[in-house]
């Protein structure tokens, strides 16, 4: 009896999940490339560049959420005066 229900739960747990399939978009490709200073990150990046998505802003309040990326954070790390593993951030 026990099989027979765990059987028949795991059929409708594996037909909604088909039922509920959706297409996943490929990430946007990103462009690696060093910038010369932090307006120009701000114009593509506007709340800048962090290197893991588990990074914390150590200065203030941010207006806006920084893009992650470890390569590009890489190449901008100039950029990151505070060197809280985010570059520009605003």
């Amino acid at each position: 009896m026990k099989k027979r229900i765990t059987s028949l739960l795991l059929s409708v747990a594996l037909i909604g999940g088909m039922v509920g399939h959706t297409q996943v978009e490929a990430a946007p490709k990103v462009t690696l490339k060093e910038y010369s200073n932090c307006k120009e990150i701000n114009k593509i990046y506007p709340g800048g560049i962090a290197r893991s998505s588990t990074v914390k802003n150590k200065g203030g309040a941010t207006k806006y959420k920084p893009f992650v990326n470890q390569k590009l954070y890489d190449l901008n790390t100039k950029s990151d005066r505070d060197n809280d593993l985010i570059a520009c951030e605003r």
